[in-house]
């Protein structure tokens, strides 16, 4: 087995940048979900809301974030300073942590395009969001993501499901952080303990899935019920893991497709190619 595709997403809900390699950090993969986007009251805008930020492309370093979008238009924030900058507490689904806000002309630029309000900010090195209680084994923390450091999907899962449908969608529905190859379909809903090249990764749990897997990733357009309806029929967390699925937190409805990770190396790196091994 071996990771097939790495990919980080440094704007939540906007689109990823596929990497040949990528440093292991505790928030997760760097630069990957530092910056979000936030309406009025400091609530995530997603795709969920709002399928065209498919539509916008974002990359990041440690200077700067800058989001392009399908209409040849573009935005920069150079972060020298962010320390400085305004902060505020913005909300992350159930979760609160302290966030830069960016300057007005990038809010403005934003806002206009989701003809909305809208606001981007960035989580500072020392603004710190713990993972799940449940699953926090100590300290652990993770950027924006929805709860966890690293999202972990199959190709040969992606395979047998869409051999489930009519017209099968891509990887990208799933926006995941790393892709592994040569694994059974769905082996990895019993893997536990995992090593990438020298990096060790604790599973914490599946992930379920919501309606932005039903979205274009290209097109920023809904597309009916699939993948959600093929997954609904054979891979229910209660079908799943009729004994477990409460442990893990899930409901028995929740549709799974990959896996939670927290990295335990958390200051190495991965490439494309490299093994992947179980150990647990």
């Amino acid at each position: 087995m071996k990771i097939s595709k790495i990919s980080i997403y440094p704007v939540k809900s906007l689109t990823a940048i596929d990497l040949s390699s990528s440093v292991v950090t505790p928030r997760g993969l760097r630069h990957d979900r530092r910056s979000m986007i936030v309406d009025a009251a400091g609530n995530l805008l997603s795709q969920r809301e709002h399928p065209e930020l498919a539509t916008l492309h974002a990359e990041a370093d440690e200077s700067a974030v800058v989001i392009k979008s399908n209409r040849d238009a573009s935005t920069e924030w150079r972060l020298d300073g962010v320390e400085y900058a305004e902060r505020r507490k913005v909300t992350v689904w159930t979760s609160q942590v302290e966030a830069v806000y960016a300057p007005e002309v990038i809010n403005a630029w934003l806002s206009d395009y989701l003809g909305n309000p809208a606001f981007l900010v960035y989580m500072p090195e020392d603004s710190k969001r713990p993972i799940n209680a449940k699953h926090n084994r100590g300290g652990e923390i993770v950027s924006f993501a929805d709860g966890y450091p690293v999202l972990l999907t199959s190709s040969a899962s992606l395979s047998e499901l869409n051999q489930r449908m009519g017209n099968p969608v891509e990887m990208e529905r799933f926006r995941p952080n790393l892709v592994v190859e040569g694994a059974d379909a769905f082996a990895e809903d019993e893997w536990k303990r995992i090593k990438i090249g020298a990096v060790t990764f604790r599973i914490t749990k599946p992930c379920a899935r919501c309606v932005v897997t039903t979205i274009n990733q290209k097109t920023g357009e809904k597309e009916g019920m699939e993948p959600l309806k093929s997954l609904a029929a054979f891979r229910k967390a209660g079908d799943v893991y009729p004994d477990r699925y409460e442990q893990f937190g899930l409901a028995p409805n929740d549709v799974l497709f990959g896996t939670n990770l927290v990295a335990e190396t958390t200051r190495g790196s991965i490439s494309n190619g490299d093994s992947l091994e179980v150990l647990k």
